[in-house]
């Protein structure tokens, strides 16, 4: 008994010296985003949060703008959970890995009441894989610019390309 309190003693010093350490590098930031199934820009937030050297959680949120074709109305946002795994850091430039979870979300709608008599819409969610890669360029000021390319799978697929800015917490 007395040394599974000493191990669990050790083990979370341990992980309060990581956490510590890992609390400087925390970042969120803002991007735009174009995903080729919507065939749209998005407007998204993200951020990173160290839990081991060389790897973070990257959950990310991307709306993709409402659009209008031929008179039916769609939305389109995207909900990540990814990991990042950097296997290149050269001072200025970082390069990870990414792969994660994805849930997608489209709704549409079609408000023509002279021919049905009233509206259809209708909306799915779907659970999906990303995988891809991305890289962060320290510019030496008080925050970072990134890019990503991301495949996600699922259904018919979409590659989404986006970049923006974190900035240090």
């Amino acid at each position: 008994m007395k040394t599974t309190k000493i191990i669990l003693c050790m083990t979370l010093l341990f992980m309060g010296v990581q956490y510590n350490n890992a609390q400087d590098e925390m970042r969120i930031g803002g991007m735009l985003a174009y995903g080729t199934e919507i065939e749209n820009i998005g407007l998204g937030v993200t951020a990173a949060f160290p839990i081991m050297d060389k790897m973070t959680i990257a959950p990310s949120f991307i709306f993709y703008l409402p659009k209008d074709e031929f008179g039916v109305k769609i939305n389109w946002f995207e909900l990540n959970a990814n990991a990042n795994y950097y296997f290149l850091d050269e001072g200025n430039l970082d390069v990870y890995g990414l792969g994660g979870l994805n849930y997608s979300s489209v709704s549409v709608k079609y408000d023509n009441s002279s021919i049905y008599g009233s509206g259809l819409s209708a909306s799915d969610g779907r659970v999906g894989l990303n995988l891809g890669g991305g890289a962060n360029f320290d510019i030496g000021t008080s925050f970072l610019l990134f890019s990503e390319l991301k495949y996600v799978i699922i259904d018919q697929g979409q590659l989404v390309i986006a970049a923006g800015v974190k900035f240090s917490l």
